[in-house]
């Protein structure tokens, strides 16, 4: 039987120009949405500018966004340059890659890092969109730890940021964990493709090693009630398995502790807040293993630099700023940077403003 191809061409044709189906966006109850998943306006803020600035002006940051912190700090740091080829160690959602390609002019190479397979498709695509091309920007799904394999490829460069904070993208999806104020999975991998998540990790700690962990990496001041507390839930065979299980243990715990058993109610809402805050940043780090991807990332970070290549590290707790500036010093001590900063540069009022989340930030550097 005789085929009639230009007919199938026609049909395929047309069926790649016919319009995509309508999807009606999710329905909520009320006048604004307040599910994740509803908030059709922040999650394609490139459709709805006006309604994003609103929520930015009044000093919140737009669910499923994040807000670049302290760009122009950075920028003076950095000193990029047209023909420059740098490195951006934590993309998130792009917004300090962007300003450091404008840079370039369209002139030199910017790679850009992320260990969590999810966002960096998203934000690779936002980025095509805004104009940069294969021929200036390449995103790579790595952990910056591994800084060593992207230098031996593309390096040195001429420009580091390492932004170690936690995407607001991250934050605000209740399905990646990171949040006790939301209900989702124990979860809190940058990564949900690799390692395991918080939940599984805490069936296997003892009491004292989620004692130390808590110390160690959030300075809990009830972490031994904390981990007591966890240890009597699982005794009982009932698993911690989403963010408000452990955040209505950790609720419940504070009640019972001698220093707020008589306190107002919102004193011990106060104290319960900022206690599911720590613990869930200390779960985070263990997960992940944070200090010691910033310990190896560190360790290597001089290698990558070209002579005169310079660096520029945000901080956002005390443990990291501690481990960054220790070694600059170190490698300072060594030859290996030339200049080093001496102080840390914090954002200024206005920006803490309009970006909460920028509050507890450090800026360090150094030169090769």
């Amino acid at each position: 039987m005789q085929t009639n191809h230009n007919a199938d061409k026609y049909s395929a044709d047309s069926a790649q120009n016919q319009p995509a189906p309508h999807v009606r966006r999710p329905h909520y109850s009320g006048r604004y949405p307040r599910k994740f998943n509803e908030k059709y306006k922040e999650l394609h803020p490139e459709k709805y500018g006006d309604t994003i600035e609103k929520v930015i002006r009044k000093g919140s940051t737009p669910a499923g966004m994040h807000i670049p912190i302290m760009v122009d700090e950075i920028l003076d740091v950095l000193k990029i340059e047209p023909d420059m080829t740098g490195l951006d160690c934590t993309l998130g959602y792009g917004g300090h890659s962007s300003r450091m390609l404008e840079q370039l002019h369209g002139k030199g190479h910017l790679y850009s890092l992320d260990a969590d397979p999810l966002e960096i498709r998203k934000t690779e695509a936002r980025m095509r969109a805004k104009g940069f091309g294969e021929d200036i920007f390449t995103p790579i799904h790595i952990n910056f730890a591994d800084i060593d394999q992207v230098c031996a490829k593309y390096g040195p460069f001429d420009f580091i940021l390492a932004d170690l904070g936690v995407s607001s993208m991250q934050i605000d999806n209740p399905e990646r964990g990171f949040s006790y104020k939301t209900d989702g999975p124990l979860d809190l991998r940058f990564d949900p493709e690799k390692g395991e998540p918080a939940s599984e990790r805490l069936k296997h700690l003892t009491r004292d090693e989620l004692t130390g962990l808590l110390i160690d990496n959030s300075d809990e001041p009830y972490a031994e009630e904390i981990a007591e507390a966890v240890q009597q839930y699982y005794r009982r065979k009932k698993p911690l398995e989403t963010t408000t299980d452990l955040r209505i243990l950790i609720e419940e715990t504070l009640k019972k502790v001698p220093q707020l058993r008589h306190a107002a109610k919102e004193e011990q809402a106060e104290a319960a807040k900022k206690t599911c805050a720590r613990v869930f940043q200390a779960l985070r780090i263990d997960v992940n293993s944070e200090f010691e991807v910033l310990y190896t990332f560190l360790d290597k970070l001089p290698s990558v630099l070209k002579p005169g290549g310079r660096v520029a590290i945000l901080t956002f707790h005390s443990g990291e700023d501690r481990l960054v500036k220790q070694s600059f010093k170190e490698a300072m001590r060594e030859g290996l940077y030339s200049e080093i900063s001496r102080d840390v540069t914090r954002p200024s009022k206005e920006e803490c403003y309009r970006n909460p989340r920028a509050h507890s930030t450090k800026l360090r550097w150094a030169i090769r």
